[in-house]
């Protein structure tokens, strides 16, 4: 259900509340505005909340207007780049479109490492924007973007195993190989179950920092539980 925007006065630079660490970020929001974590936290849950690329757009925005109102702070460029790539996902933009937009997240993504943001999450992050890239057109981007992925996903696994998000990417990936490349729905079955034991141990380290992806994990398990009740008895 979408929720109702909220407005964010991230751009009030006089309210200055006492200095915010997120946990999972090395670098203090020193000079964030009152009711920064919570209008961000809103403005998260709208991003995680909606598929309308309009309205993904808008809120990519709002996070540039956050970034700006706490320079310190890593999670707006990060989730301004997951919203510009969700966009895309949903976008029926042409592909020279979708592949600007995407720039634009991978450009967010960059000022994030900057900030000393979380280098698993980010890579994650990274990896999941090359399949973005390859599924604008998948036969002439498959073998460059797939090994891309693959590359990516298992540096920020090494950086963090106990992270979900990694190998939700990596299963993805797999999953939508052809058989004949090593790929397909069988041979990405593990690593949907290996993110579900990862999402059940999961402890976010605040209510900021990225969490999603799990209900993306269970709703593929659910489908192959659907096609194998589905098989045909035999004898």
């Amino acid at each position: 259900m979408k929720k109702s925007l909220l407005t964010l006065a991230f751009a009030a630079a006089s309210y200055c509340a006492a200095a915010q660490t997120t946990p999972a970020a090395p670098v203090a929001q020193a000079a964030a505005p009152a009711g920064y974590a919570d209008l961000l936290g809103a403005t998260i849950t709208e991003v995680m909340n909606t598929g309308d690329a309009a309205t993904l757009k808008g809120l990519a925005n709002k996070l540039e207007r956050a970034a700006a109102a706490a320079p310190a702070d890593w999670l707006p460029r990060y989730y301004q780049a997951y919203a510009l790539l969700i966009n895309v996902f949903q976008s029926k933009e042409d592909a020279d479109a979708k592949d600007k937009t995407l720039d634009q997240a991978e450009a967010a993504l960059a000022q994030a490492r900057k900030l000393g943001g979380d280098e698993s999450e980010l890579l994650t992050l990274q990896a999941y924007v090359y399949q973005a890239r390859l599924g604008i057109a998948p036969q002439q981007r498959a073998r460059k973007y797939s090994a891309m992925v693959a590359e990516t996903v298992a540096q920020a696994e090494k950086l963090n195993p106990a992270n979900p998000r990694p190998y939700l990417v990596a299963a993805n990936n797999v999953y939508y190989t052809p058989a004949m490349f090593g790929g397909g729905p069988e041979a990405a079955r593990p690593l949907y179950e290996a993110a579900k034991a990862r999402f059940a141990a999961f402890q976010p380290a605040s209510a900021l920092v990225p969490s999603w992806g799990q209900s993306q994990v269970l709703g593929r398990l659910r489908q192959y539980e659907t096609a194998a009740t589905a098989l045909p008895a035999t004898h």
